[in-house]
Protein backbone atom coordinates (compact mmCIF):
# COMPACT_ATOMS: atom_id res chain seq x y z
CA UNK A 1 0.00 0.00 0.00
CA UNK A 2 2.60 2.35 0.95
CA UNK A 3 4.56 1.79 -2.05
CA UNK A 4 1.50 3.02 -4.20
CA UNK A 5 1.27 5.45 -2.46
CA UNK A 6 4.37 7.00 -2.60
CA UNK A 7 6.11 5.60 -4.99
CA UNK A 8 9.73 3.81 -4.79
CA UNK A 9 11.36 6.87 -5.76
CA UNK A 10 10.91 8.59 -1.73
CA UNK A 11 11.88 4.88 -0.58
CA UNK A 12 15.59 5.16 -2.32
CA UNK A 13 15.78 8.78 -2.04
CA UNK A 14 17.24 9.11 -5.50
CA UNK A 15 14.64 10.61 -7.62
CA UNK A 16 14.66 14.18 -8.47
CA UNK A 17 13.14 17.46 -7.62
CA UNK A 18 9.99 17.31 -9.33
CA UNK A 19 9.33 13.37 -8.65
CA UNK A 20 9.95 14.46 -5.11
CA UNK A 21 7.64 17.15 -4.70
CA UNK A 22 5.15 15.14 -6.48
CA UNK A 23 5.26 11.75 -4.12
CA UNK A 24 5.33 14.26 -0.83
CA UNK A 25 2.46 15.99 -2.31
CA UNK A 26 0.63 12.65 -2.02
CA UNK A 27 2.10 11.78 0.84
CA UNK A 28 0.65 14.62 2.68
CA UNK A 29 -2.64 14.15 1.31
CA UNK A 30 -2.99 10.73 2.62
CA UNK A 31 -1.99 12.06 5.95
CA UNK A 32 -4.57 15.08 5.86
CA UNK A 33 -7.20 12.98 4.53
CA UNK A 34 -7.38 10.16 7.55
CA UNK A 35 -9.96 11.64 9.67
CA UNK A 36 -12.17 12.15 6.66
CA UNK A 37 -11.45 8.27 5.62
CA UNK A 38 -12.59 7.58 9.05
CA UNK A 39 -15.66 9.15 8.71
CA UNK A 40 -16.21 7.92 5.37
CA UNK A 41 -15.81 4.46 7.15
CA UNK A 42 -18.62 5.01 9.45
CA UNK A 43 -20.57 5.99 7.18
CA UNK A 44 -20.38 3.01 4.93
CA UNK A 45 -21.50 1.01 8.06
CA UNK A 46 -24.46 2.93 8.82
CA UNK A 47 -23.06 4.63 11.74
CA UNK A 48 -23.98 8.18 13.23
CA UNK A 49 -21.24 10.44 13.84
CA UNK A 50 -20.62 9.79 17.59
CA UNK A 51 -17.76 12.07 19.83
CA UNK A 52 -17.21 8.22 21.43
CA UNK A 53 -16.24 6.96 18.40
CA UNK A 54 -13.80 9.60 18.06
CA UNK A 55 -12.55 9.89 21.30
CA UNK A 56 -11.73 6.19 20.93
CA UNK A 57 -10.12 6.31 17.65
CA UNK A 58 -8.27 9.00 18.30
CA UNK A 59 -6.93 6.95 21.78
CA UNK A 60 -6.13 4.70 19.39
CA UNK A 61 -3.66 7.10 17.16
CA UNK A 62 -1.97 7.88 20.87
CA UNK A 63 -1.25 4.08 21.58
CA UNK A 64 -0.28 3.79 18.31
CA UNK A 65 2.53 6.76 18.44
CA UNK A 66 3.84 5.80 21.85
CA UNK A 67 4.38 3.12 21.04
CA UNK A 68 6.82 4.04 18.31
CA UNK A 69 8.85 5.67 21.26
CA UNK A 70 6.94 9.21 20.95
CA UNK A 71 6.61 11.76 23.93
CA UNK A 72 3.52 13.18 25.14
CA UNK A 73 4.00 16.23 23.05
CA UNK A 74 4.43 14.67 19.80
CA UNK A 75 1.74 11.59 20.71
CA UNK A 76 -1.02 14.36 21.59
CA UNK A 77 0.05 15.93 18.05
CA UNK A 78 -0.69 12.34 16.58
CA UNK A 79 -4.09 12.01 18.19
CA UNK A 80 -5.17 15.44 16.65
CA UNK A 81 -5.94 16.85 20.27
CA UNK A 82 -3.99 19.24 23.12
CA UNK A 83 -1.77 18.26 25.63
CA UNK A 84 -3.93 19.49 27.84
CA UNK A 85 -6.77 16.25 26.75
CA UNK A 86 -4.38 13.86 26.39
CA UNK A 87 -3.45 14.43 29.78
CA UNK A 88 -7.46 14.71 30.79
CA UNK A 89 -7.77 10.74 29.31
CA UNK A 90 -4.62 10.23 31.51
CA UNK A 91 -6.35 11.19 34.61
CA UNK A 92 -10.07 9.85 33.80
CA UNK A 93 -9.43 6.76 32.50
CA UNK A 94 -7.22 4.37 33.64
CA UNK A 95 -7.66 1.79 31.11
CA UNK A 96 -6.33 4.26 28.63
CA UNK A 97 -3.59 5.43 31.56
CA UNK A 98 -2.49 1.71 31.50
CA UNK A 99 -2.47 0.65 28.15
CA UNK A 100 -0.56 4.15 26.96
CA UNK A 101 2.10 3.35 29.64
CA UNK A 102 2.62 -0.63 28.31
CA UNK A 103 2.69 0.63 24.74
CA UNK A 104 5.98 2.97 26.26
CA UNK A 105 7.47 0.84 27.69
CA UNK A 106 7.20 -1.58 24.60
CA UNK A 107 8.73 1.18 22.31
CA UNK A 108 11.74 1.74 25.14
CA UNK A 109 11.97 -2.09 24.82
CA UNK A 110 12.72 -2.14 21.62
CA UNK A 111 15.17 0.78 21.59
CA UNK A 112 12.44 3.10 20.16
CA UNK A 113 13.26 6.52 21.70
CA UNK A 114 13.19 10.13 21.12
CA UNK A 115 17.08 9.89 22.22
CA UNK A 116 17.79 8.27 18.44
CA UNK A 117 17.74 9.58 15.29
CA UNK A 118 14.72 10.75 13.90
CA UNK A 119 12.30 8.05 12.79
CA UNK A 120 9.29 8.04 10.63
CA UNK A 121 7.11 8.41 13.45
CA UNK A 122 8.43 11.98 14.39
CA UNK A 123 8.89 12.44 10.49
CA UNK A 124 4.87 12.13 10.58
CA UNK A 125 4.47 14.58 13.92
CA UNK A 126 6.41 17.34 12.15
CA UNK A 127 4.16 17.07 9.16
CA UNK A 128 0.87 16.72 10.70
CA UNK A 129 1.85 20.03 13.44
CA UNK A 130 3.02 22.03 9.94
CA UNK A 131 -0.21 21.13 8.40
CA UNK A 132 -1.94 22.31 11.13
CA UNK A 133 0.06 25.64 11.46
CA UNK A 134 2.64 25.33 13.07
CA UNK A 135 6.09 26.44 12.27
CA UNK A 136 8.63 23.87 11.15
CA UNK A 137 10.96 24.60 14.40
CA UNK A 138 8.02 24.47 17.09
CA UNK A 139 7.05 21.01 14.74
CA UNK A 140 10.42 19.71 15.25
CA UNK A 141 10.19 20.47 19.07
CA UNK A 142 6.96 18.43 19.50
CA UNK A 143 8.24 15.68 17.40
CA UNK A 144 11.64 15.47 20.09
CA UNK A 145 13.66 16.89 17.23
CA UNK A 146 15.75 19.97 18.36
CA UNK A 147 16.32 22.75 15.95
CA UNK A 148 19.98 21.87 15.27
CA UNK A 149 19.48 17.65 14.80
CA UNK A 150 16.07 19.31 12.55
CA UNK A 151 18.22 21.48 10.31
CA UNK A 152 20.80 18.58 10.06
CA UNK A 153 18.27 16.20 8.67
CA UNK A 154 16.58 18.78 6.26
CA UNK A 155 20.20 19.00 4.72
CA UNK A 156 21.15 15.32 4.94
CA UNK A 157 18.06 14.04 3.69
CA UNK A 158 16.56 15.48 0.08
CA UNK A 159 13.34 13.45 1.28
CA UNK A 160 12.64 15.80 4.21
CA UNK A 161 12.42 19.61 2.47
CA UNK A 162 9.76 18.66 0.29
CA UNK A 163 7.59 17.09 2.25
CA UNK A 164 7.87 20.43 4.76
CA UNK A 165 7.13 22.44 1.63
CA UNK A 166 4.02 20.27 0.68
CA UNK A 167 2.87 20.30 4.35
CA UNK A 168 2.86 24.10 4.32
CA UNK A 169 0.80 24.18 1.21
CA UNK A 170 -1.51 21.82 2.21
CA UNK A 171 -1.99 24.09 5.19
CA UNK A 172 -2.95 27.30 2.82
CA UNK A 173 -5.21 24.98 0.65
CA UNK A 174 -7.12 24.36 4.28
CA UNK A 175 -7.02 27.59 5.45
CA UNK A 176 -8.40 28.96 2.27
CA UNK A 177 -11.20 26.44 2.14
CA UNK A 178 -12.54 26.71 5.93
CA UNK A 179 -12.30 30.75 5.30
CA UNK A 180 -14.34 29.80 2.40
CA UNK A 181 -16.66 27.72 4.41
CA UNK A 182 -17.08 30.09 7.32
CA UNK A 183 -18.72 32.67 5.10
CA UNK A 184 -20.86 30.20 3.47
CA UNK A 185 -22.21 29.26 6.82
CA UNK A 186 -22.24 33.06 7.64
CA UNK A 187 -24.04 34.05 4.85
CA UNK A 188 -26.89 31.05 5.41
CA UNK A 189 -27.36 31.97 8.78
CA UNK A 190 -27.43 35.48 8.28
CA UNK A 191 -30.50 34.35 5.53
CA UNK A 192 -32.20 31.94 8.00
CA UNK A 193 -32.04 34.70 10.61
CA UNK A 194 -33.56 37.16 8.94
CA UNK A 195 -36.09 34.78 7.37
CA UNK A 196 -37.24 33.84 10.95
CA UNK A 197 -37.42 37.63 12.02
CA UNK A 198 -39.82 38.57 9.57
CA UNK A 199 -41.65 35.35 10.02
CA UNK A 200 -42.19 36.37 14.05
CA UNK A 201 -43.32 39.99 13.33
CA UNK A 202 -39.22 41.32 13.59
CA UNK A 203 -39.25 40.37 17.49
CA UNK A 204 -36.13 39.23 16.44
CA UNK A 205 -36.30 36.43 19.16
CA UNK A 206 -32.84 34.34 18.93
CA UNK A 207 -33.40 30.24 19.80
CA UNK A 208 -31.05 27.85 20.44
CA UNK A 209 -30.89 23.81 20.69
CA UNK A 210 -29.32 21.91 23.53
CA UNK A 211 -26.51 19.09 22.46
CA UNK A 212 -25.68 16.31 24.61
CA UNK A 213 -22.53 15.66 24.72
CA UNK A 214 -22.00 11.66 24.41
CA UNK A 215 -18.26 11.50 25.50
CA UNK A 216 -17.55 13.00 29.59
CA UNK A 217 -14.16 13.14 28.43
CA UNK A 218 -15.16 15.78 25.46
CA UNK A 219 -15.65 19.69 26.61
CA UNK A 220 -17.36 21.45 24.94
CA UNK A 221 -14.81 23.98 24.12
CA UNK A 222 -12.64 21.58 23.08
Amino acid sequence: MYENMAGPAVRAGAAGPAERAESAARVVAWLAARDEVEHALRDALGRPPSQRDDTVARMAEALRAAAQGLGEPAIAVAAGVPERMLRGWMEQDPAFATALRAASALAAGHGLTADGGATPAMLRVVLDAVGRGASWPVAGRLAGLSIRRFNRLRQTTPGVEPLLEAAQRMRSRTARTARVAREARAARAGARGTRRTEAEGGAGERRYRLVRLDDPMLSPTE
